[in-house]
């Protein structure tokens, strides 16, 4: 089974509701962190990485002694990553989105493909939690590359959980799309609520079954509650604003080991995540 944890935007308890539950549950779980552009679970896991990979993606590379400046290649191109001028073709690797397109098209056969470095993947393991994250590098625009390349590092059959971008835009896609179930974590206040409306349609449009995690829930008002009784989308747990929780999370510690009742209670959550997406991993 694969849950992916969400939210339409930053600071409200994502890597904190992934890397709770990951500890919580007992058989084996895997933590993937897409949230590459500022990866921070690890912080939380603190696991002995045991890999290390550099992350490529593929960029145009043209033969200029065959080219025929028949400018195919630019006009398949939507993102106008290449440029004929002259006798020249332009090439701009950051705005290449690596469809391959202009290879296909190309009669000539002027074009191959070279890899652009996107980042690192890195992969360990932590008191039975396996872990993978994605680095990007400095400077770089395009993540879901990345993104994809640690989720291909899923497991099969077992239960893996997806500590997936903010917000709701490409990177956030590619973290959520074909998986079983996503939670949303969010927050009672406005910003929160505004926020969560907007993955809520993104995930709709996924068309997968969704629950809420609402964090510091005995702040703000209660117009987060009732857009998820309007939606229909039932609230899985709600964590308060509670000092002993943000002295954990200050020190780099998961509550849930500092406070059993909660280890207690994120096994549950998994069990109503189990229930509502008609699956069972074999984790407790």
């Amino acid at each position: 089974m694969i849950i992916s944890i969400a939210s339409g935007k930053g600071g409200t308890g994502k890597t904190t509701v992934a890397t709770n539950l990951a500890v919580s549950v007992n058989g084996p779980v895997q933590l993937l962190d897409c949230d590459v552009e500022a990866p921070n679970a690890h912080l939380f896991l603190r696991p002995v990485i045991e890999e290390t990979k550099t992350v490529t993606t593929p960029i145009p590379e043209i033969d200029l002694g065959k080219c025929n400046q028949c400018k195919k290649c630019m006009e398949i191109c939507r993102f106008r990553a290449l440029a004929v001028i002259g006798d020249t073709v332009l090439t701009f690797p950051e705005l290449c989105h690596s469809c391959g397109g202009c290879v296909a098209v190309c009669p000539e056969g002027a074009i191959t493909e070279t890899g652009r470095e996107l980042g690192v993947l890195e992969a360990g393991t932590v008191n039975g939690v396996s872990f993978v994250h994605g680095r990007l590098r400095v400077g770089e625009a395009m993540s879901p590359p990345l993104i994809r390349a640690v989720r291909d590092r899923t497991w099969a059959n077992g239960l893996t959980l997806i500590d997936a971008p903010p917000g709701t835009s490409c990177p956030v896609i590619a973290a959520m799309k074909d998986t079983n179930f996503v939670v949303l974590v969010t927050e009672p206040t406005p910003f929160g609520l505004h926020d969560l409306q907007l993955a809520v349609e993104a995930v709709k449009i996924l068309e997968i079954p969704m629950g809420l995690v609402v964090n510091r829930a005995d702040m703000g008002d209660d117009q987060v509650k009732a857009y998820a009784r309007t939606e229909g989308i039932p609230i899985l747990m709600e964590i308060p604003f509670d000092r002993q929780i943000a002295e954990s999370y200050s020190r780099g510690d998961m509550f849930a080991l500092a406070m059993p009742a909660w280890k207690a209670r994120f096994r549950r959550l998994l069990e109503d995540i189990e229930q509502l997406a008609g699956k069972g991993t074999g984790a407790q």
